[in-house]
């Protein structure tokens, strides 16, 4: 499928191989790297830094959506994530992606620059759908959870993984539809790891090209999650190899966004494995 998202400023995102999208918490406790750059200037280094390193979109996220993890006010929020976006914005006219559920800070960071809106609860905040309905440049990406981020682990259950998540999509993307939102604009992300045991997560792997079916483009984040730790007994710093594989199978299966932390090496695997399927020119 060949996918090109239109956003702000007359720019296009091809899709026709997949994007690295690189990940900028400015969060003290995301489950990975919260706290290292917590600060606005280490968040920006970092994000420049990832644009070297091959990523084409920079997701900046303010509050950790870890199991368990609290919930973090709009006006914090907003401290910590507008005065990133405005900066990376100065130095690069890269996609920039919000990672929120609040319209405000949607807003905001739209203001700021941002041009896709990353939610995690898929625009069921209030004021979200309303939101982004005013800005129709802006790309969407719609992810599915069970619960919400303090109690999604507690005994997730479903009565057919997929088709359950296939129909909340469908009920997601006619809740947009009704406000005038352009499918068009819709990514949607199955959500590893968010209101999933570990073999829903397998599961999850095995048939994430069932999504294909919707005819939108797909986004994967699987970096460094539990799923692989509990499979493998690692840490969250020895997870590089099975985020690497993880990324890899959701490429192949047909993701067209991979959301990672480790830029270098999911661009060096992208890389290798689009010259088997196509090819080089020597």
């Amino acid at each position: 499928m060949k996918t090109t998202i239109c956003l702000p400023r007359g720019r296009e995102l091809c899709l026709d191989t997949p994007q690295i999208m690189g990940i900028v918490n400015v969060t003290p406790d995301s489950f990975s790297d919260g706290g290292f750059y917590y600060q606005a200037d280490n968040a920006v280094n970092q994000a420049l830094s990832l644009l070297e390193q091959g990523a084409t979109i920079l997701d900046v996220g303010g509050e950790s959506t870890r199991p368990g993890a609290p919930d973090v006010a709009c006006e914090e929020e907003l401290k910590r994530v507008i005065p990133v976006i405005e900066q990376i914005r100065r130095h690069s006219d890269c996609v920039i992606s919000v990672d929120t559920s609040k319209a405000e800070v949607m807003r905001e960071a739209i203001k700021a620059g941002a041009d896709i809106v990353n939610d995690v609860r898929a625009l069921q905040e209030p004021g979200a759908l309303e939101v982004v309905a005013q800005y129709p440049e802006v790309a969407i990406c719609l992810m599915h959870m069970q619960g919400q981020p303090r109690t999604m682990q507690n005994n997730p259950t479903y009565t057919d993984l997929v088709t359950d998540i296939k129909a909340f999509f469908s009920a997601r993307i006619l809740a947009c539809k009704d406000h005038g939102i352009d499918t068009q604009r819709l990514i949607l992300d199955p959500g590893f790891g968010f209101g999933k045991n570990l073999a829903h997560n397998y599961e999850l792997l095995g048939s994430f090209d069932s999504f294909q079916s919707f005819e939108l483009p797909l986004l994967a984040g699987l970096s460094r999650k539990s799923m692989f730790g509990h499979l493998l007994n690692r840490e969250t710093n020895e997870r590089l190899a099975a985020s690497l594989a993880g990324a890899l199978l959701c490429a192949q299966k047909g993701a067209h966004i991979i959301r990672v932390h480790d830029v270098q090496q999911t661009a060096d695997v992208l890389k290798v494995w689009h010259a088997a399927c196509n090819g080089v020119t020597i």
